[in-house]
């Protein structure tokens, strides 16, 4: 994939730790990383180590998927969930459902769950989003008329 210039994603961080991210960035070339919570282990008391430095650094988005986390074991609980504290790190962490029908979600429980159990707002949300059209393997004209034709007016505040 690298060599004929197509972006992809790789799940990692999740089931295994950091080295799964690592090596999903560093050896396979991944742009945006499925999961990631476990980069939370390179981050001690609000420090970036090398690997959570270079990822948040390079805007290397993390597609978090909040109750498929619980479920697997990855995060205990919503209100705890590493997403909220590597958004305000500054890391580019994007919302997700992972595996909806396994799940049994959507996004709009995500958010709601977000809003509920985490104390996110409106502007926390539209940050995500716009989080997740950035990292868009679709043309930067594409990605910027998305933001600023849809997703932005969408979240009008």
């Amino acid at each position: 994939l690298r060599g004929e210039s197509v972006p992809f994603t790789i799940h990692a961080g999740e089931a295994h730790g950091l080295p799964s991210i690592h090596q999903a960035l560093q050896v396979c070339g991944a742009q945006r990383i499925g999961h990631g919570v476990r980069i939370t282990e390179d981050i001690v008391d609000g420090k970036l180590g090398r690997l959570a430095g270079w990822v948040r650094d390079r805007r290397i988005a993390l597609e978090m998927c909040p109750t498929s986390n619980l479920q697997t074991g990855a995060a205990t609980s919503i209100a705890e969930h590493p997403i909220t504290a590597l958004r305000d790190l500054g890391f580019r962490v994007t919302l997700n459902t992972d595996n909806r029908l396994v799940s049994g979600t959507t996004m709009t429980r995500e958010m709601a769950l977000l809003v509920e159990e985490a104390g996110w707002t409106v502007e926390d949300l539209r940050t995500v989003t716009v989080n997740a059209v950035k990292s868009a393997f679709i043309p930067f004209d594409e990605r910027r008329a998305l933001i600023e034709d849809v997703v932005l007016p969408g979240y009008a505040l």
